[in-house]
């Protein structure tokens, strides 16, 4: 594949109708992207242990349906890898028009699958293999899209412009939500036999005007500067791994969000529907969440330009901690009202706050030359162990224990690791995104009491 044609804005004006377009494009993009991938997890926790896994006690026909769920996670860092290689060495805008094609074609495909009474085992089989195909094109998209941004946004509001790319995620779910819950208002034969298809052949929409609106965006100025000296790495993954420790940094950083992320909306939709809430209350709660989300992600993200990236998340992190246990007592009160509160309280705000300022941190750990690869592998990471099998592990535990407690020790957990962890990171917030910028992995004294 060619490298992406280059164009370096020359005027002030200029730089800054380019930066709200790549603002733009990485929101778009990025909500495509997480609509895809929630619509899968929205659709696996209603409909997929029966329609793909028949004859299965329901509890393992969604832990199986969680299974695929899984497998998409999965193939998030070697995405990582494969576009961050081929997009520090031939550029961002190519790799990024490639994910979205390749995420946007396997929903639609999803959505003509046919199911395991017609095709028997393939179903399956199919449905693993499309879902991987997703996990490895989104694995490439959060990248690009976050240092685009970053790398556009010069050195004073790192953090507030790349939040446009972290609000991707809520507004997926909001479009996500929004479109399944009208499906559900379908009579239940209907929506096995036919309606859960409609969120994702709908996703052909959103591909198209996320690419319309991508193909506008100029390459990154850093990285023309890198390709005009001829300085890229010839293979970024080994200069990654060579000082391994920044990629697990950023990968520890992050778990503790990730596994709010997926606890607090894909399984929550199975286990509250479990409990005894109608499909439409737990949506609407997703919904009333994703929209607090959308306020919270800027202004965390805004904050961290101001008092740096490592209080805020780690702000977040004891939020989640301390929320886990009241927020599941929330749910458990089967109170519609109650459920939504629980939903924002620890997703809404707590989550959002730990998630917002990751797309400045993790692209700020990392030199220009192996930022994307860098960047990718860290944030995938976290969403594997954070995201990926946290659903399957708390679904088997609820059905072995018959109550929430696993569910809030592993909201626990998670926000446990990211507030360890970020004592250990470098507070990035003033500093440069030059090559030249010396990036240790332990902060300075002078740093951790900032």
């Amino acid at each position: 594949m060619p490298p992406s044609p280059v164009a370096s804005p020359s005027t002030a004006a200029e730089r800054t109708r380019q930066l709200r377009l790549v603002a733009a494009s990485g929101l778009l993009g990025t909500a495509v992207e997480f609509y895809d991938f929630l619509v899968y997890g929205t659709v696996a926790a209603l409909v997929f242990g029966e329609l793909f896994f028949p004859g299965a006690d329901p509890a393992v026909g969604t832990i199986a349906a969680f299974g695929t769920f899984a497998a998409g996670y999965v193939a998030r860092p070697l995405g990582g890898v494969l576009f961050g290689h081929f997009g520090d060495r031939l550029g961002r805008k190519s790799m990024l028009l490639l994910t979205m094609g390749l995420m946007g074609g396997a929903s639609f495909l999803i959505g003509l699958l046919p199911t395991y009474d017609t095709i028997g085992v393939w179903a399956p089989v199919l449905l693993i293999a499309l879902r991987v195909v997703q996990g490895v094109a989104i694995g490439g998209e959060w990248g690009g899209a976050t240092l685009m941004v970053v790398e556009h946004a010069g050195e004073r509001r790192r953090g507030l412009w790349s939040s446009f790319t972290q609000m991707g995620a809520p507004l997926g779910s909001l479009l996500s939500t929004a479109v399944v819950a009208y499906v559900v208002t379908l009579p239940k034969d209907d929506f096995a036999a036919w309606g859960w298809r409609v969120p994702f052949l709908f996703s052909v929409a959103l591909l198209g005007v996320g690419l319309f609106v991508r193909l506008k965006v100029v390459e990154s100025p850093l990285f023309a500067e890198v390709k005009k000296d001829r300085a890229e790495s010839r293979l970024p993954i080994l200069d990654v791994l060579r000082n391994p420790r920044p990629v697990l940094l950023a990968c520890g950083v992050g778990i503790g969000a990730f596994t709010a992320q997926s606890l607090l909306t894909s399984y929550m939709i199975a286990y509250a529907t479990g409990i005894g809430y109608a499909r439409p209350q737990v949506l609407n709660a997703l919904t009333v969440s994703a929209c607090v989300a959308l306020v919270v992600l800027p202004c965390a993200s805004a904050l961290s330009d101001k008092i740096g990236r490592r209080p805020v998340v780690l702000a977040g992190a004891i939020a989640s901690a301390a929320l886990a246990f009241p927020v599941l007592a929330l749910v458990d009160s089967k109170s519609p009202g109650l459920l939504i509160l629980a939903v924002v309280l620890g997703h809404g705000i707590a989550q959002s706050t730990m998630y917002g300022p990751l797309g400045a941190l993790l692209t700020e750990m990392f030199g220009t030359k192996v930022r994307y690869t860098g960047a990718s592998l860290g944030y995938q990471g976290a969403t594997l162990v954070g995201a990926g099998f946290s659903p399957m592990i708390a679904g088997s535990l609820v059905a072995g224990s018959g109550n929430s407690t696993p569910v809030a020790l592993l909201l626990c957990g998670g926000a446990a690791v990211t507030a360890v962890t970020v004592c250990f990171v470098r507070e990035t917030h003033r500093g440069t995104l030059d090559d030249s910028a010396a990036r240790p992995s332990v902060p300075h004294t002078e740093e951790i009491s900032a």
